[in-house]
């Protein structure tokens, strides 16, 4: 089932469920149906000449997977030296990715009609892969949209 199909049937919803995660101490939400893996991201190998966002390649049961640091993607500071990271694992335009975060949070159900359109003041290298914002108890969940975050990146590989 392709990303289009799973929004449209999921725009007749009334809610919508996310994988929560925590990167650099912000929140961001990721559509349930668009992760497949969560796994500790292990012996990874550098690509040279890669955009910086690549961290490498690594073999996850036996499928090469293209390793996404998020903090540099979303222009984060850079983990702490020795910090463990995890990763979310997805598909792409039929490739394996796994995006590096920091920490998976819980899963959320909530209702499609209380997204909000980004900010104004959201940064907009945010903005342009975000799909809007989530306001919790004092925290705002950015929701990304994985279609953008991964389009921008496959055209500067291919580039």
């Amino acid at each position: 089932m392709s990303v289009e199909v799973i929004e449209a049937a999921n725009s007749n919803a009334s809610t919508i469920q996310y994988v929560t995660v925590v990167i650099a101490d912000q929140l961001f939400g990721l559509p349930i149906e668009q992760v497949h893996d969560v796994f500790m991201p292990d012996r990874m190998t550098r690509v040279p000449l890669s955009p910086a966002e690549v961290a490498g390649v690594l073999n996850l049961r036996g499928r090469i997977v293209t390793a996404i640091d998020m903090r540099r993607r979303l222009n984060l500071p850079p983990r702490e030296e020795g910090a463990s990271a995890m990763a979310v694992g997805i598909e792409f335009k039929g490739e394996s990715y796994g995006l590096i975060i920091d920490t998976v949070g819980e899963v959320l159900n909530l209702p499609v009609a209380e997204r909000e359109p980004n900010p104004t003041n959201l940064d907009p290298r945010w903005g342009s892969v975000s799909k809007g914002v989530h306001r919790l108890e004092g925290r705002l969940m950015v929701i990304l949209d994985v279609s953008r975050l991964l389009e921008t990146l496959t055209a500067t590989i291919a580039a």
